[in-house]
């Protein structure tokens, strides 16, 4: 199996989800809430079974960790296995309120590697994806990060955390990059900040996720020239491709400089 047959079903595997949840927001969505917090709709239940059946049909061997059907973390530790990574709708907040920022991802994992990233938006049909060693791309064509090297014209994203139990240090992030950079963009699907911060939207990128929000994410900014890594240690013996804690994406120029400014942040 080659990876490039890998991409070309993650590709029509996306766009197939993609026009489900296109039409299961036009019906009676339902909601509920996660630990009574995070928000799951029936969209994204419905996109998660058309994956998982999917890919269980084709490659009936691979492992699937899913946020809403299979989130079993412990697959992370046999990514020696074939594993996919998935989230059915990343941004389910902004699916469920009728914003147009939301987007499946799809990560598979080969011998340990994410080798394969595909990212697609159905609502302005945005398909970012990305091979292993092989560039990334929008719709086809190739893209790379922006070049900007200055903090003070740089325009950085993030989120905020449904618990609200770490506000303090997260304040202080957001105050020392507004007091650095051009501005903050808060955007709601943390799978498509990375993928603009990969064709040069934005200029860098920092958050704390889960790892279906940024696999596949992840290779297309690493893909498209970026620095990919974390402003707080990584704890040994975890790979740093699957440490969802603290993590920073900038061009090679702009990172350093966004580690220390996120670092002085932890003081």
């Amino acid at each position: 199996m080659t990876t490039t047959n890998i991409l070309d079903f993650a590709t029509q595997l996306a766009r197939e989800t993609g026009q489900q949840i296109l039409a299961d927001r036009q019906t009676n969505l339902t909601t509920s809430f996660k630990d009574g917090e995070e928000m799951v709709t029936s969209a994204d239940i419905n996109a998660d079974r058309l994956i998982t059946s999917c890919i269980k049909e084709s490659y009936p061997e691979h492992n699937v960790l899913s946020e809403e059907g299979a989130p079993d973390l412990n697959l992370l530790q046999r990514s020696n296995e074939p594993l996919w990574i998935v989230d059915p709708i990343d941004g389910t907040v902004n699916f469920a309120h009728g914003h147009s920022q939301s987007a499946v991802s799809l990560a598979y994992v080969d011998n340990s590697q994410i080798s394969c990233g595909v990212v697609y938006n159905p609502f302005t049909d945005e398909l970012f994806s990305a091979e292993k060693g092989n560039g990334a791309f929008l719709n086809g064509e190739p893209i790379e990060v922006a070049r900007e090297t200055e903090l003070s014209k740089a325009i950085i994203a993030t989120g905020f955390p449904y618990d609200k139990f770490e506000m303090e240090p997260l304040i202080r992030r957001v105050g020392n990059i507004l007091q650095n950079c051009a501005d903050i963009r808060r955007l709601g699907s943390a799978a498509l900040d990375i993928c603009w911060l990969a064709m040069g939207r934005l200029d860098g990128y920092y958050e704390s996720l889960s790892v279906w929000d940024f696999a596949a994410a992840q290779l297309i900014a690493k893909e498209a020239g970026a620095q990919y890594g974390h402003f707080s240690p990584v704890p040994e013996g975890v790979d740093p491709q699957f440490y969802a804690r603290d993590i920073l994406i900038a061009n090679p120029v702009l990172y350093p400089k966004l580690l220390k400014v996120l670092q002085e942040a932890e003081k």
